[in-house]
C-alpha cells in the first residue's frame, strides 16, 4: 500500500467516525438507523476517498505527496467536488429515510432494544420480506450511486476545469460501455467495503485506502486509457 501512514489515516478516520455515530444513533434508543448508516459508506465513500485519489495522482506525476497536499486535495476543482459530495450524501439521506419508511410499514410496535435487536430482525415472521424489499431498495439506490460516480470525482480531481455533469456524464458512459468489468468492479468494492463493515468497520483501515487507490487505477485505465491527464 502506497504512503502508509497518509493511507492508515483516510482509513481509520472514517471508522472512528462510523462508531461515534453508531455509538449515538444507541444513545438516543434509534438502534434500527445504525445499518442503514453504516451502509453509507457506500454512497459517500467516493468522496471520502478524495485525498487517496490525489495520492496516486501526485504518484504518477512525480509531485511530492504530504499530508497538506493530500488533505487539500478538493480545492483543485472545490465547487465541483463540493457539489458531488452534497449528491452523494443526498443518496445517503435518502436510503436512510427508506429505511425509516419500511421499519414504519412492516409496523414493528416496539422496536426491541439493542442487545435484542438483531434477533427480532431476523427471526420476526415478517422479516423475509422486509429484508428482500430492503436489499431491493438499497440496491438500487446503490446503482444509481455507482452509474454516477463510479468515476465522478476521480474526473473532477483529475481535469480541475470540468464541472459536476461532464463527470457524472463520464462516468455513467463508463458503465455503460465497459458494463460486464464494472459490475464486476462494483462487486468487489461491495465485497471490500462490507468486509470492513462486518468487522466492526476495524476493516475499513485497510479496505478503505484499498478501494480509493484501485479506484484511480480504475479511473486511469477506462476514461484515461491514453494515458493523458491535466
Amino acid at each position: 500500500m502506497s504512503e502508509p501512514r497518509l493511507s492508515l489515516i483516510y482509513g481509520f478516520v472514517p471508522a472512528v467516525t462510523g462508531w461515534l455515530a453508531s455509538a449515538m444513533l444507541i444513545w438516543f434508543d434509534v438502534p434500527y438507523l445504525v445499518l442503514p448508516f453504516s451502509a453509507g459508506f457506500f454512497f459517500v465513500g467516493p468522496f471520502i476517498a478524495v485525498g487517496l485519489y490525489d495520492v496516486s495522482r501526485r504518484r504518477e506525476s512525480g509531485n511530492g505527496i504530504n499530508a497538506q497536499s493530500t488533505f487539500g486535495a478538493w480545492r483543485r476543482n472545490p465547487e465541483q467536488i463540493a457539489l458531488m459530495g452534497l449528491l452523494f450524501l443526498l443518496l445517503h439521506l435518502a436510503w436512510m429515510r427508506v429505511a425509516q419508511l419500511l421499519f414504519a410499514f412492516f409496523a414493528w410496535r416496539d422496536l426491541p432494544s439493542w442487545d435484542r435487536f438483531a434477533d427480532v430482525i431476523w427471526y420476526a415472521s415478517h422479516n423475509l420480506p422486509f429484508l428482500t424489499l430492503g436489499v431491493i431498495c438499497g440496491a438500487v439506490l446503490a446503482a444509481i450511486a455507482f452509474v454516477i460516480g463510479a468515476f465522478s470525482i476521480p474526473y473532477l480531481l483529475d481535469r480541475p476545469d470540468s464541472n459536476l455533469f461532464e463527470a457524472i456524464g463520464t462516468s455513467a458512459a463508463a458503465v455503460r460501455v465497459n458494463l460486464r468489468p464494472m459490475l464486476l468492479w462494483a462487486g468487489l468494492i461491495v465485497f471490500l467495503i462490507a468486509l470492513g463493515m462486518v468487522t466492526g468497520l476495524i476493516g475499513l483501515v485497510v479496505t478503505l485506502p484499498i478501494t480509493g487507490y484501485a479506484t484511480w487505477h480504475a479511473y486511469r485505465d477506462v476514461v484515461c486509457f491514453d494515458g493523458s491527464s491535466r
